[in-house]
Parts: C-alpha cells; sequence; structure tokens
C-alpha cells in the first residue's frame, strides 16, 4: 500500500536528506490542546538531559516516536539522530534536553543496517509500501549477488530516491512525486563501507548487512542490486543495528521503558520514584561526542569558555590538536570548541550541573 500522506520520515530508510532539527516536537501541540478541551492539567516538563538508543518498533514514524520518549519522561527538548521510516526498525537515538547539541556528530557517524531485498519487482518508492512499477521473471543465485557486492562497495554514486525529502525548486521530491509530476534527481557520492551477504531464505529474497556513510539511501542501494542483475528488486525488510557508537545491544524498547518505570511525573502511570529501569537507559550527553577527541582544562578556563570567550592554551602540556573537541573539566561537560593553533573557541556551551 503506498503511503497516503507524506511525513517527515516517509522519504528515507537511512539517512534522510535534511538532518531532523533537535528540539521539541511540534507534534505536542494537538495533544495540548486535546488536554485542555478535556480538562486534564499537562504535566510540568523537565529538565532531562541525555541519549536515549529506542528500539524503534515496524509502523512508527521517527517524529512520533520523539514525542512518545519526550512525554514519558516530561522532557522540555527532544530530537532524534538519523530518521528510520515507519518500515524500518531498530536504533534510533534519541537526544534530550542539552544532549541535543551534540546530534550533528551522531549524525555524522556510520550506520549499520541488515536488510531484506525482494527480487522480481521494482517499486516506485523502491520499498514495499510503492506501487510496482516494473517486474522479472528473473531471479540472482547466491553466487551472482556476491560477485556483485564489491562494486557497491566504496565510495559510489547513488541517484536517490523519487520519493526522498531532497528539495527540488524549494519543494520536497516526495510531494511532487505523490503529485505525479517527474521527478528527477542528481546521482550523489556516497559511501558504503561494508556490504555483505547474510542469507538467501528463497529464491526472491536475499538478506544483507550494509555500514555506510550520512546520506546513504538503502532503498536505492537494493533498487540498483536489482538492476545490475537483471532481476529487479525493493527493499521489503529492514533494521538498523547502530548509529555510530549507539547499537542495538543499548536500546530499549517503548514497552520496556513503560514497565521500567520513568521519573517522577512521567506519563505511564507509574508509581511516583520507580525511576532506575529508566535512568539506566538514559545514557549521559557524552555519549553523543564518542567521535570527538576530548580535552580536559582548568575550572578557571572553563568559566572561560563558558561564557563564551576564547582560551589560550600554552606551555609544554599544551595539547597538540586541531579541529573539534569535547572540552571537560572536573568530570562535567563544558563546551564543544574549536581548537586552532593552541587557542580554543567555544561553540556550543552545556548548561549541565557542574
Amino acid at each position: 500500500m503506498r503511503p497516503t500522506a507524506p511525513t517527515e520520515d516517509a522519504p528515507s530508510l537511512a539517512d534522510p536528506a535534511d538532518p531532523p532539527t533537535a528540539g521539541t516536537s511540534t507534534t505536542e501541540a494537538p495533544a495540548a490542546a486535546a488536554e485542555q478541551r478535556s480538562g486534564q492539567r499537562r504535566r510540568p516538563k523537565r529538565e532531562v538531559n541525555g541519549w536515549l538508543v529506542l528500539d524503534k518498533p515496524i509502523g512508527m514514524t521517527s517524529t512520533h516516536a520523539v514525542s512518545v520518549v519526550k512525554r514519558l519522561f516530561c522532557a522540555k527538548r527532544a530530537g532524534h539522530a538519523g530518521t528510520l521510516d515507519p518500515l524500518a526498525s531498530g536504533c534510533l537515538p534519541i537526544a534530550l534536553g542539552e544532549a541535543t547539541k551534540t546530534v550533528p556528530f551522531v549524525m555524522d557517524g556510520r550506520k549499520t543496517y541488515h536488510f531484506t531485498v525482494r527480487w522480481g519487482e521494482e517499486r516506485d518508492t523502491d520499498d514495499a509500501e510503492g506501487r510496482v512499477v516494473a517486474e522479472s521473471p528473473a531471479r540472482p543465485t547466491p553466487d551472482l549477488i556476491r560477485a556483485l557486492l564489491p562494486r557497491f562497495t566504496g565510495t559510489i554514486a547513488q541517484v536517490p530516491p523519487r520519493f526522498s525529502a531532497l528539495k527540488i525548486d524549494g519543494e520536497r521530491a516526495y510531494d511532487l512525486a505523490r503529485e505525479g509530476k517527474v521527478v528527477e534527481l542528481a546521482a550523489r557520492p556516497v559511501d558504503i563501507h561494508r556490504l555483505e551477504f547474510v542469507a538467501m531464505p528463497d529464491a526472491a529474497h536475499t538478506v544483507l548487512a550494509a555500514e555506510c556513510g550520512k546520506g546513504t539511501y538503502v532503498r536505492a542501494l537494493a533498487r540498483d542490486l536489482g538492476r545490475e542483475l537483471g532481476c529487479l528488486g525493493h527493499v521489503v525488510a529492514l533494521r538498523r543495528t547502530a548509529v555510530g557508537s549507539f547499537t542495538e545491544d543499548r536500546a530499549i524498547s517503548i514497552e520496556a521503558l513503560q514497565r521500567s518505570g520513568l521519573p517522577p511525573g512521567a506519563d505511564t502511570g507509574a508509581h511516583e520514584g520507580a525511576s532506575e529501569g529508566a535512568s539506566a537507559a538514559l545514557l549521559p550527553v557524552e555519549a553523543g561526542l564518542a567521535s570527538l577527541p576530548s580535552l580536559v582544562v582548568s575550572r578557571a578556563d572553563a568559566g572561560r569558555l563558558a561564557r563564551g570567550q576564547a582560551v589560550l592554551l600554552r606551555g609544554r602540556d599544551a595539547p597538540l590538536m586541531e579541529g573539534w573537541v569535547a572540552v571537560s573539566t572536573q568530570g562535567a561537560l563544558v563546551a564543544l570548541a574549536e581548537m586552532e593553533k593552541g587557542e580554543l573557541r567555544p561553540r556550543r556551551i552545556f548548561n549541565l550541573a557542574r
């Protein structure tokens, strides 16, 4: 069945073309109005800071998932790092509070997927929700598939799906495609670090594993493999197993969050103080900065950075590094800064208890 309404999540099973905004979800406005009409009092928002790796279920948009987690934690701010389509499941890193300032660094990390391709049909959305546009009786053998995969590894040119979030003359490609207009998107370079054959349960389906960089569309990868094999193909199942340092073994389902108990005032019906389970699932803000070098400074220098002032690091013990660094003092994260020729310039300040 074709999607009936465009959503921010609909374009991509991998990374969207446009990074999601890390902030308050707009989906809560209708909920607030409904609460007012029903006479219910809205629960007060709390300062919640950290990362939650959600195991997003099939059938839920990423935007809705963020809204649910935000409501469960009664958090003031929330955002996610890397859209997953409703068709996809798996790792959806959700940033709460000050962690939203680290979203771009998680977005830049590598992502890994397990996905199933169905051979014999190409669909206009390049996944199971689309309309069949071409068919083929041919089916590839495991050996043919394995032999082809190296050609799709490394930096390759990929044409994004017509149903994607990319803009054409200011309009989303998926909006134009749904209106029946011609959508022509240029090929873009993407990085496929690993592409492996996993299993072939039957002649019409193959399970593959991929590790890829930002901007890669798994749907387009399945489409192009089908064309090269001469049998056509589209994605019918996809699970994301990792985003940067966030892996599925650290992911928690919404049901598990509700069972474990959330902070006092959380919208789960849990009793007051039942917060240990949810707190264990919440990772520190620093978890989003695993790809950055860390730098420890004195309390005096940390104070200058917190006021937006640059700090010059001199002497024999001055760090020899350039570019973005995560700055902390006495175990507390202070700022994201750029180091250039010994000068530390704050770019994002964290308002965390120190």
